[in-house]
């Protein structure tokens, strides 16, 4: 079994920072502790002024693959997520064709297998008419349905009420929603089309794809979980009025109704429309200064549980488009855990919380088996950072298939140096050691 040792670290974990030496053996974390003495190790990491993160869990990406690898593959967006410290993700079910029945969502985990760098999981897809289907999921080793309640890239709209009462009746693990009324984004975009035509100008795009859309969704979902006693995580929180919604005065553990922030509600407000354009075409949309600030107080009081990307690759030309004509998304997951420390520097977030909201909460909010955390006998994803390591965004360093990001020329003041999967050093400034492949997540459910 091999052993590789870091020494001199500045862990941060469990709400607490301290320094110490974390021993690896194999895949898993052997011991925690300072002096470790180990001379047998085959290898030796000084970590001294570096700081240990557990890996990155993002719940949230689209990679594209099947049938849209023009964009992105699983290879391709795992090799960028590990370089930013993701060491698992969970994929979304809108590729082509839409994973929607037990052999296709078994097809993703072959492919993952084989290609993805990082630790994997993919969603079951809600359709119309799939319910039964999707009963056959077994909650182990999947980790959750995906419901779109609101299109957007993907014709994936669950808008059945009877499909809708089934799902969260009947299925027994978390459902995560995509979460934007239909009705009245058409009505707005109607709208907005006879006044401006094919030449919309991207400000509107947050008045088209409205508050109004985002709560009346969000809420009437939560109203259908608390009927039916539903595990139910709301992805993307746009507005401030949502936030309203959810609840921090118990721990995350006993929450039946969770949120996520993700890093471009954070970053971005609507005056970026003007200077990115349809770069920052997100579904849902990038809303206003107040709604960036009310999500960011949300994320900080624990109403808002966990960070995640929406990782959504498009092809420039594809987004170098008018509005109507391009497609809503752009790549996130090679800089989120380096955007939330740039707010770190700033002074706006701890590291714990970073850790708390990005590592330790998606393995509780899901359920994930060993992982998250910096603890003995869990599976050593590890993430090591230097918060003195200037570096700029620009397109040789984009890892990502589409080759582009909405923040190329932002200068970040941290680096991700090394990043373990499951004990394997699989980036190492720069580097990358593909001799093994990431690991299916398991799930600690019944």
């Amino acid at each position: 079994m091999k052993t590789t040792l870091i020494t001199n670290a500045n862990i941060v974990n469990e709400g607490k920072v301290f320094q110490g030496d974390v021993l690896i053996k194999d895949r898993y974390i052997e011991r925690i502790g300072k002096e470790l003495s180990f001379p047998l190790a085959d290898r030796v990491i000084d970590a001294k002024g570096k700081y240990l993160f557990p890996g990155v869990i993002d719940d949230q990406v689209h990679f594209r693959e099947p049938g849209l690898t023009h964009k992105a593959t699983i290879y391709t967006e795992a090799m960028a997520a590990v370089a930013g410290g993701v060491t698992s993700f969970m994929e979304m079910p809108n590729t082509n064709p839409p994973t929607f029945t037990q052999a296709l969502l078994e097809d993703k985990y072959q492919i993952a297998a084989r290609t993805s760098l990082a630790n994997y999981s993919f969603f079951i897809g809600a359709s119309n008419d799939n319910l039964e289907e999707v009963m056959k999921t077994d909650i182990t080793k999947v980790c959750g349905l995906k419901i779109f309640m609101g299109s957007s890239t993907g014709n994936l709209l669950v808008d059945n009420p009877t499909t809708l009462e089934g799902f969260f009746s009947r299925f027994p693990a978390l459902i995560a929603a995509h979460c934007e009324d239909e009705p009245t984004i058409r009505k707005n975009t109607a709208e907005y089309k006879e006044r401006y035509g094919e030449d919309l100008p991207m400000e509107y795009h947050p008045l088209i794809r409205s508050e109004e859309a985002c709560y009346k969704s969000s809420s009437f979902a939560i109203g259908l979980a608390k009927k039916h006693g539903t595990r139910f995580h709301v992805l993307h929180i746009s507005t401030a009025k949502e936030t309203t919604l959810f609840d921090n005065s118990i721990p995350l553990s006993a929450k039946k109704i969770t949120a996520e922030a993700c890093i471009h509600h954070l970053w971005f407000n609507d005056a970026d429309y003007k200077r990115l354009g349809t770069l920052l075409k997100w579904n849902p949309a990038v809303k206003t200064l107040h709604d960036q600030q009310e999500i960011f107080k949300a994320l900080l009081d624990d109403r808002i549980d966990v960070i995640a990307t929406d990782h959504a690759p498009h092809l420039l030309e594809e987004k170098n488009n008018s509005y109507f004509k391009a497609p809503s998304g752009g790549p996130l997951v090679q800089h989120s855990l380096v955007a939330m420390l740039e707010f770190y520097q700033q002074g706006r977030i701890s590291l714990e919380k970073i850790v708390q909201k990005m590592s330790h909460n998606p393995a509780i909010l899901f359920q994930i088996e060993k992982r998250g955390f910096i603890r003995e006998g869990y599976f050593a994803d590890l993430v090591l950072v230097d918060l003195d390591k200037t570096w700029t965004v620009h397109k040789t360093n984009i890892l990502s298939k589409c080759g582009w990001s909405p923040l190329e020329g932002t200068k970040f003041h941290s680096s991700v140096t090394h990043t373990f999967i499951s004990g394997h050093l699989a980036y190492k400034e720069g580097k990358f050691d593909e001799s093994r492949q990431g690991e299916r997540l398991t799930f600690t459910r019944k």
